[in-house]
């Protein structure tokens, strides 16, 4: 086989390894997680581990553990490691290493040459030892190309139009934000501005503190000095901080987390996402302070940008979002992965430099934005049809969201929800799409919260439901075509813009096992199934008895319809199990 070239994203909380094939970017999984932490630690037996088991060492026994190497790199340093002295090259290199393993047990080959990615903002010295890192792992590295360079090209940059893009990467730890120019597959960095000390681990630690405080309150004991429960909440913040990405409330339990006084200190506490962004705001707004910085930096205003890309883990956070739409007056991009299109770019790169013809990086969107609406202020005055957002254009498929609203009197017994499609801040000015009741509300004061979910499949099935949160009361419909609601010139506009955003696909590079499926089929609903029973049976290995037993059924169901040529019967079963793939890989 030929040589190939690696992409690495070696970053200050998760790295990658991605490669090309066959035109397309594969980000490389080490067993079935596509991100690598970036810890690294001795065990007890005084072997190396990297990766998710040294994260979780980190938690118990950080004096054997090593994180954020990278806010290290390109000082005069040493961290300590079981009682052992290592510069920041030697740990970087260390992860490395393990990428590189990766990558040779997928091809099944030796790699020798990288493209590694680094912050616009690093400099001469700490690009030099990310380079020596990369020597020291047995790899080559070809080319260091920056961060929002590879996110850009993860992005299309090969069009020839001239767009003025902002790359706002906001990661586990550290942030960094840039202007670049996008022309003819040209990539130029006009500004960067950052700070490699903020990102999502100090979001981690806000809700820490807060748990520490709460616990404080209600038990009168301080948790910092028990290792073990400090582990827990640690974890337990993590998992509420994603949740907050998609849902309004994150509900964080943990049974006998220690003991005080003879007596077992349980923690059970709701945290809402409307105190979570506040616990954060001040973060937020650093970061848009940056933005103005790197602006400036530029010579351009908010208006003159065209395009803003989101990079990170972090920037799923949903005030971000809303942040930079106040600041720029346009949704930005996340259809590629926050968390790997920077990897994906660096593949890209790595391709061009052997010589690879690469495709432009494609993934399944959606043009419009679902919502209901609600009592509002729209031009200065009360209005009674504000449209409130649920699904984002450009949100990737599928995708499933939730927000939180409120009864607006008292003893309201009924609410009526309307579905609607479109952009306008006047819901009556977009597509409505459907329209149901949820009766028989809690007689209570005004306030009683009713969750609202949508979920979009890729199938552009649409399901709603609306739950009362007090009592669980729920009501739901399914929309089916909710894509297809906007058809003639609408669509083709539509489809003009995302096209233009990605680029034209290879027509050389067609998928043979695909036709074949849709030749003997003989339609693309069945070929669609086929591999939607694939993908399911791939992931039994990880699923509960009794979801296995869901799935099994469903298949069954679906493959009776497959037999049968009934196209229309695979619409139900195979959106339930598109459902549940998608929260086995979420």
């Amino acid at each position: 086989m030929s040589e190939i070239i690696i992409g690495i994203d070696l970053g200050t909380t998760n790295s990658e390894v991605s490669i090309i094939e066959q035109g397309k970017v594969t980000v490389i999984k080490d067993g079935d997680k596509k991100m690598l932490a970036s810890f690294v630690g001795i065990d007890d037996a005084g072997q190396v581990i990297v990766g998710e088991t040294a994260r979780n060492q980190y938690l118990v026994y950080p004096e054997r553990t090593i994180k954020s190497i990278k806010r290290l790199m390109g000082q005069d340093t040493q961290v300590v490691l079981a009682d052992q002295a290592y510069t920041p090259q030697e740990i970087s290199a260390i992860i490395l290493t393990r990428l590189k393993v990766i990558a040779e047990q997928y091809l099944g080959q030796a790699v020798s040459k990288a493209v590694i990615t680094v912050p616009a903002y690093f400099s001469d010295a700490q690009r030099q030892a990310t380079r020596e890192a990369g020597e020291i792992s047995g790899l080559e590295v070809v080319r260091m190309i920056n961060e929002p360079t590879a996110a850009a090209l993860a992005y299309g940059a090969v069009q020839a139009e001239a767009r003025q893009v902002l790359v706002y990467d906001l990661g586990g730890g550290t942030f960094d934000v840039s202007v670049v120019n996008m022309q003819d597959g040209v990539v130029e960095v006009l500004s960067s501005h950052g700070d490699n000390h903020l990102g999502g681990d100090d979001f981690d630690q806000q809700i820490i503190e807060y748990l520490i405080d709460h616990i404080q309150e209600t038990n009168g004991v301080d948790v910092r000095s028990h290792s073990k429960a400090m582990a827990r909440l640690t974890r337990a913040a993590e998992e509420a901080k994603f949740l907050l990405s998609d849902q309004p409330y994150a509900q964080i339990d943990e049974e006998y987390l220690l003991e005080h006084e003879g007596a077992a200190v349980h923690l059970s506490l709701e945290l809402s996402r409307m105190a979570y962004e506040e616990m954060i705001e001040d973060y937020i707004n650093e970061t848009i302070d940056a933005t103005h910085i790197a602006l400036k930096g530029a010579k351009l205003t908010a208006s003159d940008i065209d395009e803003v890309i989101l990079v990170g883990g972090s920037t799923r956070t949903p005030c971000v979002r809303e942040r930079l739409f106040n600041e720029f007056g346009f949704e930005p991009h996340s259809e590629v992965d926050p968390d790997l299109c920077v990897a994906m770019g660096a593949a890209i790169q790595a391709a061009m430099i052997s010589g690879q013809e690469v495709d432009t990086v494609l993934v399944d969107i959606t043009p419009y934005t679902y919502g209901t609406s609600a009592i509002g202020v729209l031009d200065g005055q009360p209005y009674p049809f504000m449209f409130v957002p649920v699904i984002h254009k450009n949100s990737v498929l599928p995708n499933r969201k939730t927000e939180a609203f409120a009864t607006s009197y008292d003893g309201q017994d009924t609410v009526e929800l309307s579905i609607y499609q479109g952009e306008d801040p006047d819901a009556l000015n977009n597509v409505k799409i459907g329209e149901f009741r949820v009766e028989g509300l809690l007689d209570v004061a005004a306030g009683n919260v009713i969750t609202l979910t949508l979920a979009l499949d890729l199938n552009g099935i649409l399901n709603v439901s609306a739950v009362e949160k007090e009592t669980g009361l729920e009501k739901s419909i399914t929309i089916k075509n909710a894509l297809s609601q906007f058809e003639g010139e609408s669509l083709d506009t539509a489809k003009q813009r995302i096209t233009s955003l990605f680029g034209q696909m290879d027509p050389r590079i067609i998928d043979e096992e695909s036709l074949e499926v849709n030749a003997v089929s003989g339609a693309p609903e069945i070929a669609a199934a086929r591999e939607l029973i694939s993908k399911a049976e791939g992931l039994f290995a990880q699923v509960s008895d009794e979801d296995k037993e869901d799935m099994v059924d469903l298949i069954e169901t679906i493959t009776t319809c497959i037999d049968a040529q009934d196209i229309n019967g695979l619409d139900d079963p195979s959106a339930q199990l598109t459902d549940i793939i998608y929260y086995l890989e979420s």
